[in-house]
């Protein structure tokens, strides 16, 4: 059985999903710190003018848990992100398919936990894409604590016997240890492929969020993860 863990993120790129996909098991690592300005609560669509910020706001403290950080109630994100998403993907060639579950993600949800907005969105993706394996959340598994310690445990606590690692695994993961619990480790090698998008003009963008892959392409995006 081959686990893949990875921090939530806000509708990932496709490369979260190729490597998702070559996983039996998914855990969300949601139990470690908030990162400001990263992945966790935002990420980029393409527009006339390029790429575009979709930002989820929130309420966080420095030293926060993913788990416990909360959406902030100060704007109406909800609207805007549909309403940008239907601005510059409105003429996608697969947007009227996968419109009404988008709409309802954002219009007709009102979680108060950024972790509950990533989830949701990661498993309408998945769906989309053809993923079917189960999700567990590290806060929900009792391991130890350690960078690599904890990998190991979230394996084991899962009943996995391989690991499979983004690139920069190497760079800070201790092998030896998954190696002293039987477990193997896999290193994801992962090239971002060109597919149709919208506004030519302005060339391909890589690596944006899923919807850009799925509303252009729709279910052959699951090509550009095989």
């Amino acid at each position: 059985m081959i686990a893949a863990i990875h921090q939530p993120q806000f509708l990932p790129y496709l490369g979260f999903f190729h490597k998702v996909r070559r996983s039996d098991v998914l855990v969300i690592l949601d139990d470690v710190h908030f990162q400001k300005s990263g992945f966790q609560n935002r990420n980029l669509i393409k527009t006339p003018t390029g790429g575009q910020w979709l930002t989820v706001p929130v309420q966080q403290h420095f030293g926060q848990r993913i788990c416990d950080v909360l959406v902030g109630q100060t704007s109406h994100w909800r609207k805007k992100h549909w309403s940008s998403i239907q601005a510059n993907y409105g003429r996608a060639h697969f947007f009227e398919q996968y419109a009404s579950d988008l709409r309802c993600l954002f219009l007709e949800r009102s979680d108060p936990q950024l972790l509950s907005v990533d989830l949701d969105l990661l498993r309408w993706a998945m769906a989309a894409l053809g993923i079917d394996i189960p999700i567990h959340r590290s806060s929900e598994l009792d391991v130890v604590d350690g960078q690599t310690e904890r990998l190991v445990g979230i394996c084991r606590a899962v009943g996995a016997d391989s690991y499979i690692s983004g690139p920069g695994g190497r760079a800070y993961m201790d092998v030896s240890l998954f190696e002293k619990a039987g477990i193997a480790v896999q290193f994801q090698e992962y090239a971002a492929r060109e597919y149709p998008q919208l506004f030519p003009q302005l060339g391909f963008l890589p690596n944006l969020a899923v919807v850009d892959a799925l509303l252009n392409v729709g279910p052959e995006a699951s090509q550009l993860i095989a």
